[in-house]
């Protein structure tokens, strides 16, 4: 079995560490909040939702990744603002074959952890149809399971690949590989642009943004505008029509409320400008008019100004 660290074990690395330790890997979660920490260490990690109910014993639990030691698999899960840090503290637990994820929402992840990493031990990682959240401190739920993708960033070689994901695999999830990586990020990238800023601004589900016209007009302007800007700059999406599959994955995660709203109710700091705010930023120099994401983003970013600092 395989020894794996997940660097920023939130709800999303919650769901990963507890299938991954069920599975019989050693997995070492590592966390900023001090309570998901102890809880973990205490009464071990509870995860319960499309998976079923499990609560598992990881193999540590902290704040730090000091003394975790090499890995085979380091799962960068943190929000797309803390990978710079996230990659920075993970690499004493890097070795000659240990192969390392970024699996966050948006765009420029990737490239920011290679800054500081090397680029050719690097997956790129997508994932989209989980609606994870916190329940307390110790204790995760998701309401689905639906992608796993990764692809290599520059030149992981296809074995090492290949062997990364099995430890998904053997953990339960399904997971394809892509040799296009733009495209399989922007696959995701419209699903979060047409629910992320939408929810976060109007406090209502997945489901209720669909359902509701006013909220999924705005949903749709901004779906419409990322597959714009995604022609524009030549990414090939291959989800047949791209609007009927937004609607057909986030009809199956109805109850999802996606991270940028839970992350806006608790008064932290969310992921826009790596999800909507990179459309009009990359709309911009191909002269691609985004003025709903636009909009999105100036509210969120005008509301996320009375949070504490």
């Amino acid at each position: 079995m395989a020894k794996v660290a997940i660097i920023g074990c939130g709800a999303m690395g919650s769901v990963y560490a507890a299938l991954m330790a069920d599975a019989g890997h050693a997995v070492h979660a590592v966390t900023l909040w001090p309570d998901h920490a102890e809880a973990m260490r205490i009464a071990g990690l509870r995860v319960e939702g499309a998976s079923g109910d499990r609560t598992v014993a990881l193999a540590s639990a902290g704040t730090e990744a000091d003394g975790i030691g090499v890995c085979d698999l380091v799962v960068i899960a943190t929000k797309a603002f803390d990978v710079a840090a996230a990659a920075r503290s993970c690499v004493p637990l890097i070795g000659p074959d240990t192969v390392v994820q970024t699996i966050q929402n948006g765009l420029g992840s990737p490239e920011v952890a290679a800054s500081v990493l090397d680029g050719d031990r690097i997956a790129v990682g997508v994932v989209g149809g989980f609606g994870a959240s916190l329940r307390g401190p110790g204790h995760a739920h998701h309401n689905g399971l639906e992608m796993i993708r990764f692809g290599a960033f520059s030149g992981l070689p296809r074995r090492r690949l290949q062997a990364s994901a099995e430890i998904w695999t053997s953990s339960g999830f399904k997971v394809d590989l892509f040799e296009d990586v733009s495209r399989m990020v922007w696959e995701k990238l419209i699903m979060n642009v047409t629910f992320s800023g939408t929810t976060c601004t109007t406090g209502l589900t997945i489901g209720g943004v669909m359902a509701d016209p006013d909220a999924w007009s705005v949903a749709l302007g901004c779906a419409e505008e990322a597959i714009a800007v995604a022609e524009a700059i030549g990414v090939g999406l291959e989800v047949g029509d791209p609007i009927a599959h937004i609607r057909t994955l986030g009809g199956k995660i109805p109850d999802a409320r996606p991270s940028m709203l839970l992350d806006h109710a608790a008064g932290r700091r969310g992921e826009v400008d790596a999800i909507n705010g990179a459309i009009p930023r990359l709309g911009r120099p191909h002269g691609v008019p985004t003025p709903v994401n636009e909009t999105v983003v100036a509210i969120i970013k005008a509301r996320e100004a009375g949070f504490p600092a």
